[in-house]
């Protein structure tokens, strides 16, 4: 897959794919965000735009794209190759938020929440879009906090941007379901082929990681086993996470500084 990286990820990457030609010379687009990841305790955090012309909209919602959490894993990769084979009139591009960068930003001294990972990623993403000269006229956005401060946040930067931030806006508007849905399987395959950047430890460590989630038995027992008690969690878990901060004083040596 285009948007994975060989090896192990240990920071954070951008990838976008070529400017559709339909999107260029100033053809007037719509554009859609939406993320996959943010509550996992284990692995990336992945943001995604999907963009095409306005007067294609029609076009994007009989591909028949929906929510990628109401459907399965077979359905969203053929939701993706749809969007791949309609490269001439679909673009797309996704920023990858390693765990080990997550965990800084929100363990530093002057905390950096998910809320803020998530504006300043979708800003980045836009800005990005916005530099390869397409013509962004519409955006929708899936919400992260207050959908009306953060529209309003949005509006400010991008004032000539038409800005609708909506709760649920991947149910309600396709080019932000194709969002998810680039988003969604960015973030399987890279779980799927995940190389552990510790030595040894791909051939040691178990890959049943459960679904990733704190409440997820299954994940609780593959952390409870995996952790060490000087270096704590592998690469793959965010150790920001409180089920992560417990386990760490349940089990972990202390260290007196």
């Amino acid at each position: 897959m285009a948007a994975t990286q060989p090896g192990p990820l240990t920071r954070s990457y951008t990838f976008h794919t070529d400017v559709p030609a339909a999107c260029a010379d100033g053809q007037p687009c719509l554009l859609g965000v939406d993320e996959a990841g943010r509550g996992p305790v284990l692995g990336p955090m992945v943001y995604s735009i999907c963009y095409c012309p306005l007067e294609r909209s029609n076009d994007i919602k009989s591909l028949g794209f929906a929510d990628s959490k109401t459907l399965n894993e077979q359905e969203r990769e053929r939701l993706l190759q749809k969007i791949c084979e309609h490269r001439d009139y679909i673009g797309w591009g996704v920023r990858v938020l390693s765990p080990q960068d997550i965990s800084q930003s929100m363990l530093r001294r002057n905390k950096y929440n998910l809320n803020s990972m998530a504006h300043d990623t979708t800003i980045q993403l836009l800005r990005e879009a916005l530099a390869a000269n397409v013509n962004i006229k519409e955006v929708y956005i899936d919400t992260v906090g207050p959908p009306e401060s953060y529209e309003a946040k949005l509006s400010q930067l991008f004032p000539y941007i038409k800005i609708t931030v909506a709760k649920k806006a991947d149910s309600l508007y396709p080019i932000v379901s194709a969002a998810s849905i680039c988003a969604k399987v960015t973030r399987d395959t890279i779980i799927q082929q995940w190389s552990f950047a510790e030595p040894g430890a791909d051939a040691v460590l178990s890959r049943a990681f459960g679904s990733g989630y704190s409440s997820d038995p299954n994940t609780v027992s593959w952390l409870r086993n995996n952790v060490d008690p000087v270096f704590g969690f592998p690469g793959i878990v965010r150790f920001s996470w409180a089920t992560c901060s417990r386990l760490l004083d349940e089990t972990a040596s202390s260290v007196v500084w």
